[in-house]
C-alpha cells in the first residue's frame, strides 16, 4: 500500500501570522492568493497534467488546531487513501485521531508520532 505521496503543508504557530507574513512576502517574495493563503504548485510526477499544492501557512499562536499535541509547529502530508492509511497506522498501534474531515479539496485525518508531534494527512480531492 502506498502511505506517503508527499509533503502537502508547512504549518506552525506565530506570535503574529499576518505581520509575518507580510514579512516573507517582502523579504522571500512568498505572496498569498487573494484568500491569504500561500501556496507552492506543482506537477504530479506519475501525472504532469495534474497540479499539486504544498501549502504554507502560519496560525496563530493560541490556535487548537495542533491538539492534542502541544508542539508549535504540523506537517501535512499526501496520502494515496486516508481510510485505509488510518485504518492501517491503528492497527500498527500509532495513535490515530477519531474525527475525519471532508472539504472540497480533500479528505484530512491526524495521528501522533511517538514524540508527540501532530502529523495532518491529506488526501486530495480528485482533479476536476
Amino acid at each position: 500500500m502506498k502511505r506517503v505521496t508527499g509533503i502537502g503543508g508547512i504549518f506552525f504557530k506565530s506570535h503574529n501570522p499576518q505581520q509575518l507574513k507580510e514579512w516573507y512576502r517582502e523579504h522571500l517574495s512568498i505572496e498569498p492568493d487573494p484568500d491569504g493563503y500561500v501556496s507552492f504548485p506543482w506537477r504530479e510526477k506519475e501525472d504532469p497534467e495534474r497540479i499539486g499544492y504544498t501549502v504554507w501557512e502560519p496560525f496563530k499562536e493560541d490556535t487548537q488546531y495542533f491538539e492534542p499535541s502541544r508542539k508549535p509547529y504540523m506537517i501535512n502530508f499526501r496520502v494515496a487513501d486516508l481510510h485505509e492509511l488510518l485504518d492501517q497506522l491503528w492497527q500498527e498501534g500509532v495513535q490515530v485521531d477519531d474525527r475525519i474531515e471532508e472539504e472540497e479539496y480533500g479528505r484530512f485525518g491526524w495521528i501522533m508520532d511517538p514524540e508527540g508531534n501532530p502529523i495532518e494527512l491529506w488526501e486530495p480531492s480528485p482533479s476536476p
